[in-house]
């Protein structure tokens, strides 16, 4: 009796997006199967639970033999054991490398290394990010800063290039391994109101105008350290709040300019010496190591914890730094504009996005 049989045959790596992401997540093998038994998968297709173990068993394996590709994922593209289209490659990728805002905020400014890595137990139960996703998110960004520390040019495209990533996800490693290098302090009460997509817009203002890469693209550590010679140039801002001439023809400025602009503008004129002296000090402190981890808690301590407690708005905030920085260029005596923008065009960008009304 002869039977008609269809055959299809075909090499392409089946990869189920659900259960690769139950696996990033660091979920066993049972409880995928029961996330996907409640899912519905089941009457979807008209299998049994045993089907169901078996084919997710099968696919964490696939992605087990694929990790050591996403590692180094530009030879995840030119390796002839998987059939992964090109779409789908960027997919694997690009979710391997993402990782949990709670849990990268528990390790951002601190040093990537051993001590930290024990440390993953205690940050797993309070973020709720399992102990096995912890890790996998820890050695990306260790394995990302230890690839970049070597490379010259810009450390976005550096990143962007080398893992393949999307330009967005780049920038946020990039942030990471900034931190990192620099260790700012990230972890005090104070500031645990900030995001880490705050941080990561900082550190992009940071990278792209107070490190040596702002003026040379091409140096080595172009786009992690700062710039020696800048910060050593921002002692000179000092005469702004030590000449009393000086800052009072500032405050004068102002003043004037902000005069029935705003409700608070009594409260701007009582504080401006306190607020100019907080902000010019930050400025000329940037040559210690310490005084640069503690950037973010100098900036909330000494200029939005003051603004917050007299009910600044964001938009008073605003108003008063744009007039604040514009009027310095008025002053006569004062010869360092391109220093002062320089600093101000970042601290100003950071003020803005840390003040949450």
């Amino acid at each position: 009796m002869a039977v008609e049989l269809d055959v299809f045959v075909g090499n392409t790596t089946i990869m189920d997006e659900e259960v690769y992401q139950l696996w990033l997540d660091g979920y066993t093998v049972n409880d995928a199967v029961k996330v996907r038994m409640d899912g519905g998968v089941l009457d979807e297709c008209e299998a049994n639970a045993d089907v169901l173990l078996s084919d997710t068993m099968d696919q964490y394996r696939t992605f087990q033999m694929c990790e050591r590709l996403l590692q180094s994922p530009a030879k995840l593209a030119n390796q002839l054991l998987f059939q992964i289209p090109p779409h789908r490659q960027t997919m694997l990728i690009e979710r391997y490398y993402t990782f949990d805002d709670a849990f990268v905020r528990e390790v951002l400014g601190k040093k990537l290394s051993k001590g930290t890595k024990k440390d993953l137990d205690d940050i797993s139960a309070k973020t709720g990010v399992t102990l096995k996703s912890c890790r996998r998110q820890f050695d990306n960004f260790k394995r990302v800063f230890k690839v970049v520390e070597e490379l010259k040019g810009p450390l976005v495209e550096n990143i962007r290039q080398h893992f393949l990533l999307s330009d967005k996800l780049a920038r946020d490693y990039a942030a990471i391994v900034f931190f990192a290098n620099n260790r700012f302090e990230t972890g005090k009460k104070k500031l645990q109101y900030i995001t880490f997509q705050d941080f990561a817009f900082c550190a992009g203002q940071l990278i792209n105008s107070w490190t040596v890469g702002a003026i040379d693209n091409m140096v080595e550590d172009m786009d992690v350290d700062l710039d020696k010679e800048f910060l050593q140039e921002l002692k000179e801002l000092k005469i702004l709040i030590t000449d009393k001439d000086l800052l009072d023809q500032h405050k004068s400025l102002v003043c004037t300019a902000l005069r029935g602009k705003t409700k608070v503008f009594a409260e701007m004129e009582t504080n401006f010496k306190n607020l100019s002296r907080g902000l010019v000090n930050i400025a000329t402190k940037l040559t210690n190591t310490k005084d640069v981890r503690d950037f973010f808690i100098d900036l909330v301590e000494k200029f939005i914890e003051p603004c917050r407690s007299d009910r600044w708005t964001s938009a008073d905030v605003k108003l008063y730094l744009t007039h604040y920085t514009n009027s310095a260029h008025i002053l006569d005596t004062f010869k360092h504009q391109a220093v002062w923008d320089r600093y101000m065009g970042v601290i100003k960008s950071c003020i803005f996005k840390m003040y949450h009304d």
